[in-house]
């Protein structure tokens, strides 16, 4: 395991190719960082050594996009496998994944595609999950998604689909507060319930992220500041379970370096803040 714990109380900011010049001159003062599992999946070269380097001084998350814990017809063997290779190379503190499908019969969209919540994908899903979880020999975390369309089949409230998922495979939750936020405002949910569903003991991470508005429907797209309606959720989320590891998510039109670590100085104010309201 990675030698470098992650501090609870101090964000973690994601390890993208254009500020690695950045980060290399000036070190940034966060409590880890995380990258996307496929951008490493290859034998060697520039990426993986990046990685190498920054692993060698931060705790490092590996979070991926395309393992398609939702899929009916099994998990693909080969990502899996490569996934396994670089958990063994690198080895990360937290190894995350989507509540998800992408694809089918080996063709793949460019999306992170939403589940029908009922008993049957729920059931499909923690096999899947327990069956990485056997792979890795490790417990993963699980991530709840944006969506922009719901199954008419769905019979279970979306917080307790994940709620489940985490409780029967034994996984962890990674509580992305934006793509709640996203899905409140989407499909007319209760976001302080949904919150509150979700037991703290079981949230292994936060993430934060921006969206975009497209005729009055949000995208996550995670090109823009945290909104304030996400930093209220975050900073009553963390009143509640205390301080958990928390991302600031910021992967297209990448800000400068001092932008995106202004917003993870905000969360190391709200981990600080509102843990003591927690505390008391």
């Amino acid at each position: 395991m990675n030698n470098h714990p992650i501090d609870p109380r101090r964000a973690g900011i994601g390890l993208r190719p254009a500020h690695y010049a950045a980060w290399l001159a000036a070190p940034p003062r966060v409590s880890f960082l995380e990258v996307h599992s496929e951008n490493f999946f290859g034998d060697g070269g520039q990426p993986l050594a990046y990685l190498e380097h920054f692993r060698a001084d931060y705790a490092i998350s590996t979070h991926g996009v395309g393992l398609s814990l939702g899929s009916a017809s099994g998990l693909d063997a080969r990502h899996l496998a490569k996934l396994k290779r670089l958990v063994d190379r690198i080895e990360p503190v937290i190894v995350s994944e989507h509540l998800c499908w992408v694809g089918v019969n080996g063709r793949f969209a460019n999306d992170l595609l939403p589940l029908p919540y009922t008993e049957e994908a729920l059931d499909v899903v923690v096999a899947n999950v327990q069956h990485v979880q056997d792979t890795l020999k490790r417990r993963i975390l699980v991530e709840n998604v944006s969506s922009y369309l719901e199954f008419a089949a769905s019979t279970i409230p979306e917080h307790e689909f994940v709620r489940a998922v985490a409780e029967r495979s034994g996984a962890q939750i990674l509580l992305d507060i934006n793509n709640v936020h996203v899905n409140v405002v989407n499909h007319g949910l209760d976001a302080r319930a949904y919150l509150a569903a979700i037991p703290g003991e079981r949230v292994g991470e936060i993430h934060l992220a921006g969206f975009e508005e497209a005729g009055g429907v949000l995208i996550d797209t995670h090109g823009a500041p945290v909104c304030e309606d996400v930093w209220a959720l975050y900073g009553e989320t963390i009143a509640r379970i205390g301080p958990k590891p928390t991302l600031i998510e910021w992967d297209t039109d990448l800000p400068a370096p001092e932008v995106l670590l202004g917003e993870a100085a905000r969360a190391n104010d709200v981990l600080n803040t509102r843990t003591n309201a927690h505390a008391a």
